[in-house]
């Protein structure tokens, strides 16, 4: 029974869409900001909380990932372990 996932590759395509609507999604939320109709300090809370909501967001995405691999990791240590005890087993090797 084989358990492992295979692994996706995402396309290039995929990666400029995801890149260019981050941008375009992080531009305009900042324009929008600096067009608000208020005082600096209210669009520079906001402003620094974009930004810290921001990286917060790719060190998450990044925890996520290195969980993900490093459990890919341990469950593929653990089938060729078992890999090696199965050839290595011989059912009709006497007993002694």
């Amino acid at each position: 029974m084989e358990t492992t996932t295979p692994a996706t590759k995402n396309t290039m395509a995929f990666f400029v869409q995801s890149a260019l609507a981050f941008g375009l999604a992080l531009a305009f939320l900042l324009i929008a900001i600096l067009y608000l109709p208020a005082d600096p300090w209210p669009k520079a809370f906001l402003a620094l909380g974009t930004i810290f909501l921001t990286t917060s967001s790719f060190s998450l995405a990044k925890c996520v990932r290195d969980a993900q691999e490093s459990q890919h990791v341990v469950s593929r240590l653990d089938q060729a372990r078992v890999d090696r005890i199965l050839a290595e087993h011989d059912p009709w090797k006497d007993v002694a």
